[in-house]
């Protein structure tokens, strides 16, 4: 199987904005941990409040891992988002691409 590209997406309150960046370092700290590579995140430049982050891993078994994880309560570190999302963990959006070539 080719290499998978996870997409996470969710709105971060107003108020919120300047500890969850901090915390972000934390995060594509410990995404490596999961053999995700390539960690790429984004701020919208026109909605307000919404980022987006991009990383691979090599298996959809580890993508399921982290988006239970991501979405997950439970979790030590990634718990920590809930209180910064609009809707808490539940509207972290997060989906697995796989690679296509243009022939």
């Amino acid at each position: 199987m080719s290499k998978i590209t996870v997409f996470m997406e969710y709105k971060v309150k107003n108020e919120c904005v300047q500890e969850y960046e901090k915390l972000m370092k934390e995060f594509a700290r410990a995404l490596s941990t999961y053999d995700a590579n390539h960690f790429q995140w984004f701020q919208a430049a026109d909605q307000e409040g919404l980022y987006v982050e991009m990383f691979d891993v090599p298996t959809l078994s580890h993508y399921h891992t982290l988006k239970k994880w991501r979405r997950s309560k439970e979790h030590l570190l990634f718990k920590k988002l809930d209180e910064h999302v609009v809707g808490g963990l539940e509207k972290v959006n997060c989906w697995a691409f796989l690679r296509k070539d243009v022939k």
